[in-house]
């Protein structure tokens, strides 16, 4: 799963697919500025590290002094939730995202993982009354719902189910995504614009490209310009170009597929999690390892057009 991030100097708009659109604003900070962390396949009650990338987490979370976090999918392993009771919620997140510097909104997207499990229970609002801080949506208007383009976790599931209710019929969920993605891009005015999903669309781990999205998705995205794609998926810290991909718990798969060093900037086959400081003129992005040490950094700048 995967939304679309506008982001411009007055707001954070994450517009959400439904009969009457809902939009969720985050104000910035009085200079108009916004900072968040970036944390994806985390949910494995504090093991593989989770619980020590949490505290990095919190460090810089009072450091930067975020506004909120992302969660690129796959939020609780090895299946999702098995409904809204299900004790995984309050063991791999609230339980383990304990600093007060994390204690912002969280934006959650859905993986496959997920998608395993009951992912009705991951979407309901009970879950938001148990912690203020959860939200997790079906389809944004901009969201790149990446678990539905995979062909594989339809044609070869093997021994997993998966929780298909409300993308059937699949061609004609993802025709209407593309088409929201595309409109939805190209009516924004915001300065910068991001998208956020699960699966990869460029990767050097083990999971590699995802054909269905290189194929369906990476052209609108270069089409309208996207400033940052940020995903999961692959357990491990890359930067590709401008796609950016990050890992919270379970790495060290000793997989490496390298590319063109003039595309691969950074790879990191471990546990880590991702800052983002945004102004109207620059984008700043880092990562850091499980012991919160920097290990790449990014920048991006645009210049403001006035007029005279």
């Amino acid at each position: 799963m995967g939304l679309l991030v506008f982001i411009d100097t007055i707001a954070l708009c994450l517009v959400v697919s439904s009969a009457l659109l809902q939009r969720f604003e985050q104000a910035p900070k009085p200079d108009g500025s916004l900072s968040f962390l970036v944390i994806g396949d985390w949910g494995r009650k504090g093991a593989y590290n989770q619980s020590q990338v949490s505290f990095q987490m919190g460090v810089f979370g009072e450091k930067l002094n975020i506004d909120f976090v992302i969660s690129t999918g796959d939020n609780f392993y090895d299946n999702g939730l098995t409904d809204i009771d299900d004790p995984a919620f309050d063991d791999s997140f609230t339980k383990i995202y304990t600093s007060s510097s994390l204690n912002k909104q969280w934006y959650s997207v859905l993986g496959n993982h997920d998608y395993r499990g009951n992912v009705e229970a991951q979407l309901s609002p009970v879950l938001r009354n148990l912690d203020k801080r959860w939200l997790c949506l079906r389809s944004f208007i901009l969201n790149a719902d990446t678990t539905p383009f995979v062909d594989k976790y339809f044609t070869e599931p093997g021994d997993h189910v998966y929780d298909w209710s409300g993308i059937r019929p699949r061609k004609q969920y993802i025709s209407n995504l593309l088409k929201e993605v595309d409109l939805a891009l190209q009516e924004s005015n915001a300065r910068w614009k991001i998208v956020v999903g699960h699966h990869t669309i460029r990767s050097a781990g083990q999971h590699g490209n995802t054909d269905e999205l290189v194929k369906q998705l990476l052209p609108i995205l270069q089409a309208n310009n996207i400033d940052l794609f940020i995903n999961g998926h692959d357990h491990c810290l890359q930067h590709i170009s401008s796609v950016d991909s990050g890992g919270g718990s379970k790495a060290w798969r000793g997989v490496v597929n390298w590319w063109n060093p003039e595309e691969m900037k950074f790879y990191y086959d471990g546990q880590g999690f991702m800052s983002v400081q945004i102004t109207e003129t620059e984008i700043d992005v880092v990562f850091y390892d499980v012991f919160g040490h920097v290990l790449h950094k990014w920048n991006t700048s645009k210049q403001l057009h006035r007029a005279w």
